[in-house]
């Protein structure tokens, strides 16, 4: 790859030395192919590929056979759907290098998240529907989106496209790609690539392209207090015998300080890029209430992009409604820690339970179960791809620098591309924005954007 794209040029230079067609010429051929993308896209958002439903593994099947159909008429040369361990379809396309180019891996899945309560929707979420600016649906940003958007740069590059591409399109992220591992060693030599471009992640804001350089990782963890083997009468044994409630939300509260930073000794924390995130988009973004203060200390983007953060997101208790006079004698909580970059999730792992098996009040039987995990990634976006990639984004942007972007939120498969393809240049691009609502009700694409996220790739394709 440094032999294919280094250059004793500065990007600038390296890019015009190389690129096949102008600015303009390629613009214009992205505007040409959007229509028949934008219905690639709205058919694909129709299939109800809901990975985490098994009555609907038959729409995640046809969901991948969809997907291979649109590689087979773009005359890949090998195209495969493909399984491990019993995971969901994935498809993988290639087209073969020319000799001394690199090859690119695009990736992308076509797997989608629950609809949730649907009355929670403006629009049917399988229907995709444009209202204003942005065509909305289950998947029609996360990430079919990014299924089309490769396609839309495959399309406008034509037959000047001059570079190998691997086509890697997974049906089970949504629930975590637990056979990605496996998948991976398995078939390493199919996916081995120069330049990897993962598409599931977003820009800064509308009209503010961006790479993804860090994303924190995830520990979640179930945790149970039993202080009674039966529930009793609050009236007799109250004041002598404490509640599992009152227990487990002592316990839970020990794991912050009074302004709200992290307890939990041993946790990474790190810096995070100088951008500013001004008050009134933190609020309009976030949906905080105007009297909310913000909790913890440092940047807004280091408490969100580079400190641990460790949230409550569930509790099994008697329901307020119907609730007797008893003492309640267990209570379980769900505990998520969001790991820093430079940590690890079996170091969060440890630190969290250490802490909470301290604190257990008044001798309660405490048990700690380990849900799941992913770790977190921090990329050095430093190099002749991640240089072509800027480049593309300005242009693609109209001359607006892309902003090296962390996310706070947790994407563990990238972790497992960097561990399989350690030589490989990780660009992590996306085309959401923070009005996307991805994984909840009304999710939606911004048109625009997309055509944006569409151009730039096709340059980023053309330019290495």
């Amino acid at each position: 790859m440094e032999a294919q794209l280094n250059r004793d040029l500065d990007p600038t230079q390296r890019v015009a030395k190389v690129q096949i067609m102008s600015v303009e010429e390629l613009r214009a051929r992205v505007q040409e192919v959007m229509p028949g993308i934008r219905q690639v896209l709205e058919d694909l958002v129709r299939i109800e590929s809901v990975s985490a439903d098994p009555e609907r593994a038959g729409e995640v099947q046809r969901s991948a056979e969809a997907v291979a159909e649109l590689f087979r008429k773009e005359h890949f040369d090998d195209v495969q759907i493909l399984s491990v361990d019993g995971g969901a379809p994935a498809v993988v396309a290639r087209k073969a290098a020319p000799e001394g180019r690199p090859t690119v891996l695009l990736y992308a899945h076509h797997d989608v998240q629950p609809v949730g309560d649907p009355a929670d929707w403006n629009t049917p979420p399988f229907e995709p529907t444009e209202v204003g600016d942005r065509l909305y649906g289950r998947g029609t940003a996360d990430d079919k989106a990014g299924i089309a958007a490769h396609l839309a740069a495959i399309r406008a590059l034509g037959d000047d496209l001059d570079v190998g591409l691997t086509m890697f399109i997974e049906g089970e992220e949504e629930i975590g790609s637990d056979s990605l591992p496996a998948f991976l060693e398995k078939h390493q030599d199919l996916l081995e690539a120069d330049v990897i471009v993962i598409a599931d992640s977003g820009n800064w804001d509308i009209g503010v392209p961006a790479l993804t350089t860090s994303l924190r990782g995830l520990v979640r963890a179930d945790i149970e207090v039993r202080t009674l083997t039966h529930a009793v009468h609050s009236g007799m044994w109250g004041g002598l015998v404490p509640d599992a409630l009152m227990t487990l939300t002592r316990l839970l509260a020990t794991l912050h300080t009074d302004n709200g930073d992290v307890a939990v000794e041993g946790l990474h924390s790190g810096p995070a890029a100088d951008v500013d995130y001004p008050e009134d988009r933190l609020r309009a973004e976030s949906g905080a209430l105007p009297g909310v203060h913000w909790i913890g200390e440092g940047s807004a983007v280091e408490r969100l992009w580079t400190k641990p953060a460790i949230t409550i997101t569930g509790i099994d208790a008697p329901k307020v409604d119907g609730a007797s006079n008893t003492l309640t004698p267990a209570a379980r909580a769900k505990i998520t820690v969001r790991v820093a970059p430079g940590d690890n999730a079996k170091n969060a792992t440890e630190c969290l339970k250490r802490h909470l098996e301290a604190r257990v009040p008044w001798g309660a039987d405490f048990s700690f179960t380990v849900v799941d995990t992913g770790e977190a990634i921090a990329i050095n976006a430093s190099g002749p791809a991640y240089d072509v990639a800027r480049d593309a984004f300005k242009q693609a942007w109209d001359g607006v620098e892309p902003v090296d972007m962390g996310v706070g939120g947790s994407i563990p498969f990238i972790a497992e591309f960097l561990n399989a393809f350690p030589k490989a240049s990780v660009l992590v691009t996306g085309v959401e924005d923070p009005d996307t609502r991805a994984h909840g009700a009304n999710e939606g694409l911004h048109l625009a954007e997309f055509e944006r996220v569409c151009l730039a790739e096709a340059l980023l394709l053309s330019n290495l």
